[in-house]
């Protein structure tokens, strides 16, 4: 019988905190409270003057990815190794079939890949084309494999972008079957027309990635995907918000009794498109990812948004590339993969920018990060608590404590960092995963494969699979 005893931290819950010791046994949360007792064998962690909190959740990641004429950099070993050593217990990951191919098909090839997984995963399936084959077997993916939220492009034309009148039928789709609708928000058909714009004016540098992508397409797409979901009768989920066009109009629409909820970025918290004018190209090209960072009075409204509760979780859209791979683009910005990195990050950058800048409670720190991705996302209440008979996934922060972000250390597979030599205060010195003890103050002790596949429930549909 395996278990791990935390001793003398302060638990932190979305909605509290109190100072109290934490058993893990076999997997899950055994016990709760003051001056636990424990077996001879078992592991103990100090955590006097440190914080323990549900291990993150990062809803929106891309692993082994397939995309642009490369493959993103970390397959689903090293960046969930990444994601441990970070503090992140669980992904939700996006499979991606072709255009025309099968989702279950494409489900296969994505859960054979997760096979390396160190930590617990489950799937968002990306509406890549529409056609009947494609919603029949969504009923398949949401009663038999637990996949319960499918990823619909307004960006990307010729490429991932659906007309209005499939996704429309598409929501309605997904309403019948219980399913959580997600979009990537940005006007398509203005940005391929600012490309060619850009292009023809002989703006070739990644400058012109950040004036073919302007918030208000932002805004204006969030818009209308809010409509379609309001209209269709569906529960909408925007990704990475970036814009604080698009925020007010999810906080419009909140006000209005629309189920729509936002997720946001620690890069659109904290990074502004100067990036993009530097004339390093691998240093410009590096931040390079869709939408692009925005001009810097853009971060206060999105840290207001999250701290209101009209962004309502914050994953990373992990999806790094080397300096190599970016240089796909050299001649041509719409050539650059876009994508970065941040799997490792996200908890650190929040924790140092958000609570210790006075943004958000700590409280607040443990819903964005963690709790209500579980709710979101059907893992509740399996994950996102710290409650007996939750799994035991779990991390001790030590706010005490310094770091510096670089490239140099980070276990993501990449030799870029948008984070390059950030010095954060608070860092997390261990990660447990179901009990696991897979990081543990800079040893990291992830087995290959130890993940658990998270299958869920639609809403008012059991997945027993």
């Amino acid at each position: 019988m395996k278990s791990t005893l935390i001793r003398g931290g302060t638990l932190i819950k979305a909605d509290g905190r109190l100072r109290a010791d934490l058993l893990c046994r076999d997997g899950l949360i055994a016990g709760i409270g003051a001056g636990l007792t424990h077996d001879a064998d078992t592991e103990v962690i100090e955590a006097d003057g440190c914080f323990v909190m549900p291990g993150g959740i990062d809803p929106h990641t891309h692993l082994q990815l397939p995309m642009m004429g490369t493959v993103v950099a970390d397959d689903f070993y090293s960046g969930t190794i990444a994601a441990a050593a970070g503090g992140t217990t669980a992904i939700i990951d996006f499979v991606g079939p072709e255009r025309g191919q099968s989702p279950l098909e494409a489900l296969s090839i994505w859960r054979d890949w997760a096979g390396k997984a160190v930590i617990d995963y489950g799937f968002h399936m990306t509406v890549a084309w529409w056609g009947p084959r494609f919603a029949e077997e969504m009923e398949v993916l949401v009663r038999e494999h637990g996949i319960t939220s499918f990823k619909f492009f307004l960006a990307y034309k010729g490429g991932l972008m659906l007309a209005d009148e499939d996704i429309i039928a598409a929501f309605l789709r997904c309403r019948e079957l219980g399913a959580l609708a997600q979009v990537h928000a940005e006007n398509g058909e203005l940005i391929a027309f600012l490309q060619a714009k850009m292009l023809a004016a002989g703006i070739t540098s990644p400058l012109g990635h950040l004036l073919s992508r302007p918030p208000q397409l932002e805004g204006e797409a969030t818009g209308r995907a809010i409509a379609m979901a309001e209209i269709t009768g569906v529960p909408l989920y925007v990704v990475h918000v970036s814009a604080a066009q698009a925020a007010n109009a999810i906080a419009d629409a909140r006000g209005r009794g629309v189920k729509v909820t936002g997720e946001t970025l620690p890069g659109f918290l904290a990074i502004d498109d100067s990036v993009y004018r530097n004339a390093n190209f691998d240093f410009a090209a590096g931040h390079v990812m869709s939408p692009p960072y925005r001009p810097r009075e853009h971060q206060e409204v999105l840290w207001r948004a999250l701290a209101a509760g009209t962004l309502g979780t914050t994953g990373t859209d992990h999806c790094c590339f080397s300096r190599e791979q970016k240089r796909l683009g050299l001649n041509d910005f719409s050539k650059i993969p876009n994508g970065c990195g941040g799997i490792e990050d996200r908890l650190h950058v929040l924790w140092h920018l958000g609570v210790n800048g006075g943004k958000i409670s700590a409280e607040q720190f443990v819903a964005l990060t963690s709790t209500n991705a579980a709710k979101t996302f059907n893992l509740w209440p399996r994950k996102g608590r710290l409650e007996v008979g939750a799994d035991a996934d779990v991390i001790v922060l030590d706010p005490a404590r310094s770091k510096t972000l670089s490239a140099a250390t980070q276990h993501q597979n990449t030799d870029f960092s948008v984070w390059e030599g950030m010095a954060v205060k608070g860092v997390i010195l261990h990660t447990l995963c179901r009990g696991d003890h897979v990081w543990a103050d800079g040893d990291l002790r992830a087995e290959r494969g130890r993940g658990l596949y998270l299958g869920r429930s639609a809403f008012g549909h059991p997945y027993e699979a």
